[in-house]
């Protein structure tokens, strides 16, 4: 996204605090163990980010590939990398609760540091990817701080809330500060010198897909701790989180479905107007990657169930590509009546 305009980075509600982890600083030194992803060593570091990419997501690997700009992909995989790094460490089965939060402290702590020119004289290797993202882009009022400091965000709460009911105002935060993190990260590393328009639709389509997704992972991150409904819901009607066939659990299901759909619509009619061609095709993959998971979830009554299909590959990319395309074609002002994508 181009910053030149001046506009403050929005951030969404206040951050998730963590534990104070003070760090002792100085020069980047050799790496830590070889990491492993799904089971397999990953390559030395010149290749460690886009391995750790095509590993967790072959889609967001050819989107990096293929569509961000080019001065700017080593650093879309470095982004990328480090946090898929951090989650699937908060996802670790083995991992207490103390230990995970001081293993946040530590990773805010170096975010921090970076923007300050300083970092530990030892760093895991995933850690130097952040160090070395951080280290050439210091400007705390670009896309790339904005990412970086609400997907710290997402991660800090989801150790948090592990075990726990959350409120729905903690869940729109939560929704909020990945929504931010992912269409700032869009804009910062695809088209940056191009416009694309601020205003209330500008984060919507990101947060219809983190609602999806929620709902799609609904049945997995109750097994895992994770209750992805707000506690004042299941208070109220005396139900718990594996409830999912109950009326007032279906019923809520569906207006999430609902409000999904409208944040999607509202954030096609976003990228219409959003410059870049390769922006808005990522957008758009971004968008048909999740809305079959509505269909599905309509089509079962909003029942939620596990194992939802993916929509990734030939038919995402053929959906994306139409869309793109339809946004091409003569635009109405901002404003105006609903976008149609017949």
């Amino acid at each position: 996204m181009d910053r030149r305009s001046g506009q403050q980075v929005r951030k969404g509600n206040s951050m998730p605090a963590t534990t104070s982890y003070e760090l002792e600083v100085g020069p980047v030194k050799g790496a830590g163990p070889l990491p492993y992803v799904n089971g397999e060593a990953v390559p030395a570091r010149p290749a460690l980010a886009p391995a750790i990419t095509r590993a967790a997501s072959k889609q967001t690997y050819y989107t990096v590939r293929f569509l961000v700009d080019r001065d700017r992909m080593a650093d879309a995989y470095r982004a990328y990398a480090y946090f898929r790094w951090v989650d699937d460490t908060i996802d670790r089965e083995t991992a207490g609760q103390e230990e995970l939060l001081a293993f946040l402290a530590r990773q805010k702590a170096l975010l921090d540091g970076c923007y300050q020119g300083r970092w530990p004289a030892t760093l895991a290797a995933e850690e130097e990817l952040l160090v070395r993202l951080v280290r050439d882009n210091r400007s705390e009022g670009d896309g790339l701080y904005a990412y970086l400091e609400n997907m710290m965000a997402v991660m800090v709460f989801d150790a948090e809330r592990r075990g726990r009911f959350i409120s729905q105002a903690e869940l729109d935060a939560y929704t909020r500060w990945l929504a931010v993190a992912v269409t700032e990260a869009l804009h910062h590393f695809i088209g940056h010198d191009y416009h694309s328009p601020q205003g209330n639709e500008r984060y919507l389509a990101a947060k219809a897909a983190h609602i999806t997704h929620m709902l799609r992972d609904t049945v997995e991150d109750i097994d895992a701790g994770y209750y992805n409904v707000p506690g004042e819901l299941l208070m109220a009607q005396g139900i718990t989180p594996g409830d999912l066939a109950s009326e007032p659990y279906r019923r809520w299901v569906k207006g999430r479905v609902q409000l999904a759909r409208a944040y999607f619509e509202a954030g096609k009619r976003y990228l219409a107007h959003v410059e870049n061609l390769r922006c808005r095709l990522a957008g758009c993959a971004y968008i048909a990657r999740f809305e079959g998971v509505l269909d599905a979830i309509q089509r079962d009554g909003y029942l939620l169930r596990a194992g939802y299909p993916g929509c990734a590959g030939a038919p995402a990319l053929i959906g994306a590509v139409r869309l793109a395309v339809a946004l091409t074609i003569p635009q109405r002002p901002s404003g105006s009546p609903a976008f149609s994508a017949n």
